[in-house]
Formats: C-alpha cells, structure tokens, sequence
C-alpha cells in the first residue's frame, strides 16, 4: 500500500526557502538529531519530514548497524525489504559521505529509495554522488550516533540489542 498521498499531504506547507528542518529521532539509546539540506535534496528532505510527519517511523528499529560505516532504519518490515510503497528518484549532490552525513538507503538502481535512510559512522567517500546525502547529524548528537553504531550485530549486521526509534518529531525554524 503507498503512503505517498499521505506524506504528500503532510508537507503541502513546507517552506524551504524560508525555514529550516530538523527531524529528531528520539531512539531508545538517546536523541538523534538531523538537520536537513534541502539546498542539495529537496526531495528527499520532503519525503522524510513527510514519513516523520505521518508517524511512519514510530517504534522502527535501525535494522542494520556496520561499525565505522553505517546504522540504517526505516524499515517498516525490520528486515532491510520494506518501504513506503513508492519510490523517490536520486539526487545525488557534492555532500561527501563522512561521520554524521545523513544519505537515502536503495537498491542497485539509483531511483529505487522509499523511506530506509542510512547515517554514517566515518568517512564513506565510495558512496560520493552514488547515494542521496541530504542531511546531517548535529555535533550534539554524534554520541547517540556512536552509541547506536557500537551496538553488537549478528553475522548479518542485525543488532543483537534492538535499537528502536520510539518517536521522529520534525521541528522548524
């Protein structure tokens, strides 16, 4: 089932050119905070304020944690398959990928994002203009980001411990 008349609904009064985004995870290990970049993504700036909006990512899990690389959610399924119903097309940009950088989770073709979004750990420079970065952790909350990163995982990058995004509230100013 598409969300997409949902999200697009709930980011009908979004004003780039005038405010400015952040989604807050609040997650079980502490409060991730990601300032948006609509300036290189638009798109995908639109597509995750309206996820958060709906409550999409309410009590999902980041179902993948690679330490010094990645930890990705958005997964409605838990399980790295699933998405909104719908597709965004690529936007990639010069934002390189380093620690804190907020990028779009795909498949092998480019336009295949939904609504699984990635955070990176260190410096990713192969992912460069390969994957949609749109956003960017802020200083305060790089420890949550390392916290959630240090999480033991299993043969699969599955966390052993679940770590939960309880809440993602969209704030502007």
């Amino acid at each position: 089932m598409s969300r997409k008349a949902e999200v697009d609904a709930a980011v009908a009064d979004l004003d780039f050119e005038n405010k400015k985004y952040q989604v807050q995870l609040e997650t079980s290990l502490g409060d991730l905070h990601l300032d948006l970049d609509p300036t290189n993504a638009p798109g995908h700036c639109r597509n995750l304020i309206g996820l958060a909006r709906i409550g999409y990512y309410d009590g999902l899990i980041f179902h993948r944690i690679i330490p010094g690389f990645m930890i990705q959610g958005g997964c409605p399924d838990g399980n790295g398959m699933g998405g909104p119903g719908y597709k965004v097309d690529a936007e990639f940009n010069d934002t390189p990928h380093v620690e804190g950088v907020l990028s779009m989770a795909r498949s092998s073709d480019p336009n295949s994002a939904g609504s699984q979004f990635f955070v990176c750990l260190d410096t990713s420079s192969y992912l460069d203009n390969q994957y949609t970065a749109f956003g960017r952790a802020t200083e305060a909350s790089l420890p949550v980001l390392q916290a959630i990163g240090g999480v033991k995982t299993d043969g699969s990058d599955r966390p052993l411990e679940e770590v939960k995004i309880t809440k993602a509230t969209v704030v502007e100013s």
